[in-house]
């Protein structure tokens, strides 16, 4: 299947676990190994063949924009959320003007990686299935993480497909912010501000969940203490 050429970066948080170091400055351009982690993101998603990435703004959106407008590998929009957060699902509603509704990129800002051999987005994109797929997610055993304080997201069956954690007291996987997505389904939900975590249970209802677990070690940069260990691990 032909990988997406669109990708959206939420980038909308406050940050406020990353305090102090978000006093001033948006997270996503909070630095590691010498890059902004918005574009640990962005630069492998450029190699992957995405050829525009949304990205969505609210705290220091002006430094934000201003960042982004030094790229020129790629044309970058921004879908301003100054007025209002609208959390992950309302943003990707927010954007739908400039993302359109096929398949798409749905990253986050706050997480990179250390992995072996061919690149995520690669692999992620081979193993993307539309015709059974809604979303196809990173998974990631949680002994191959760092940053996490959450008991884990998923279960996952022998043929991928994931079911959501529910009222178990942990689940042995944890997604990890990266994920080709069908966006009519959000779209599809009438309300402005909701979490995407809602567009997920509903589609594992159908069993058209699925998760792809990735080697490597696999970090969440959400405070300072997880940045000072993703530095020391990057570089």
């Amino acid at each position: 299947m032909s990988a997406p050429k669109t990708a959206i970066v939420m980038a909308a948080g406050l940050g406020t676990r990353m305090r102090p170091l978000t006093d001033h400055q948006p997270k996503a351009l909070i630095e590691v190994a010498g890059k902004a982690l918005i574009d640990h993101m962005i630069d492998p998603l450029v190699a992957a063949g995405v050829e525009r990435v949304v990205v969505n703004v609210h705290a220091h959106a002006d430094q934000m924009e201003a960042h982004l407008k030094r790229r020129t590998d790629v044309e970058v929009l921004i879908s301003d959320e100054r007025a209002r957060l609208l959390e992950t699902g309302g943003g990707i509603k927010h954007a739908r003007g400039l993302i359109g509704d096929a398949p798409v990129w749905v990253c986050n800002s706050d997480y990179v990686w250390d992995v072996p051999g061919e690149p995520p987005m690669t692999t992620l994109a081979k193993a993307w299935d539309p015709a059974r797929m809604d979303a196809l997610l990173v998974v990631i055993p949680k002994a191959r993480t760092m940053g996490f304080d959450t008991p884990g997201d998923f279960f996952q069956d022998p043929d991928g497909a994931l079911t959501h954690r529910g009222q178990a007291a942990e689940a042995p996987l944890h997604c990890f912010g990266i994920e080709i997505l069908d966006p009519t389904l959000v779209y599809a939900d009438p309300r402005d501000a909701f979490t995407l975590r809602d567009i997920w249970i509903a589609s594992t209802r159908k069993r058209r969940l699925f998760g792809l677990q990735l080697d490597g070690l696999w970090m969440q940069v959400g405070d300072p203490i997880a940045r000072d260990e993703a530095e020391a691990r990057l570089t």
